[in-house]
């Protein structure tokens, strides 16, 4: 779906027709042929607008003539809630800078460009294509930063569960945490790169913009600070993982040495029965009593075992 959406009155207003500096913005669903029609009518590259909807597209920008593509990877919850399924993962905007509109294309509904649709990004007007650029770089970061302390205290609580009881569910739970951190480094790493080129390039020219500058270089910082915080939290889950399986581990060597024990004083009777079920002579055979010494005996022996297992906390 094409829409289009100018700043009215201090207002984001969708519009019927495209004019000049306004905001095109192509979400699903869409046809091929309706981007080989607005390719056509911008005079820009369709690989531009294919591109973009590749959820495999690594964070980029190309320029082409007059015309320039910025590819960043922006973080989403994953609707799909399956237990082999990260809970976030991450999809490509594609940011189409032409020298009357600016273009923004992806696969998915992104909560990222949502949040200047339900005018919550101060200052927000698409005709100054350089600051929306630079405002969905932040809200691109605000929105890393968000999902990682979600996940954060995800893992908490996963953790605390699995030191009361190692689940199958709560293990499945941590490994999604780790499947949407691995996402989210590999994301951050990314778009830290193509904010340094285009910095140091100045591909959105504004290097003689000081608050533009700035912004910028606060983006990148917040940036950095995001890709830390994935490295860290996936370290600690690296070790908690770690743990877990060490824990596992150790509890069934405890399980194995107590059913070892069992069957060691288990084994006593079972022994003397043996002796006494052979067809040859043995003592007391011709005893009345012999059945009841000899299994109060085998009781006595299988409680000293038992005892001295104890004592040495081998039970």
């Amino acid at each position: 779906m094409i829409r289009y959406y100018a700043k009215v009155d201090g207002k984001i207003k969708p519009l019927d027709e495209r004019v000049e500096g306004c905001w095109v913005n192509i979400s699903p669903p869409f046809s091929q042929e309706e981007l080989e029609e607005l390719a056509q009518e911008l005079l820009i590259p369709l690989d531009f607008l294919t591109d973009s909807l590749d959820i495999d597209e690594r964070s980029r920008y190309e320029r082409e003539e007059e015309h320039r593509l910025i590819v960043v990877n922006t973080p989403m919850l994953n609707v799909v809630e399956t237990e082999n399924e990260a809970i976030y993962f991450t999809v490509p905007i594609g940011i189409i800078l032409t020298p009357e509109h600016v273009v923004t294309i992806t696969s998915f509904e992104n909560p990222v460009l949502q949040q200047f649709l339900d005018e919550k990004v101060k200052h927000f007007n698409p005709s100054n294509d350089s600051l929306f650029v630079l405002q969905i770089l932040e809200q691109t970061v605000f929105r890393f930063l968000l999902y990682l302390k979600k996940l954060n205290n995800e893992r908490n609580q996963i953790e605390k569960e699995l030191y009361d009881n190692a689940g199958n569910h709560a293990l499945r739970q941590l490994l999604r945490v780790e499947k949407s951190l691995v996402y989210f480094v590999n994301a951050l790493s990314s778009n830290e790169l193509l904010k340094m080129k285009m910095k140091r390039t100045d591909f959105l020219g504004i290097r003689h913009d000081e608050d533009q500058t700035d912004l910028f270089e606060d983006i990148i910082i917040d940036n950095s600070q995001a890709l830390e915080m994935a490295n860290t939290y996936t370290n600690i889950l690296s070790g908690t993982m770690d743990a877990v399986a060490s824990i596992i581990s150790n509890n069934l060597n405890i399980v194995i040495q107590r059913l070892t024990l069992v069957t060691i004083i288990l084994m006593v009777p079972t022994l003397v029965a043996s002796f006494y079920g052979m067809n040859v002579d043995l003592p007391w055979k011709d005893d009345p009593n012999a059945f009841y010494f000899i299994l109060v005996t085998s009781i006595i022996v299988s409680l000293a075992l038992a005892w001295f297992f104890r004592r040495k906390r081998l039970i």
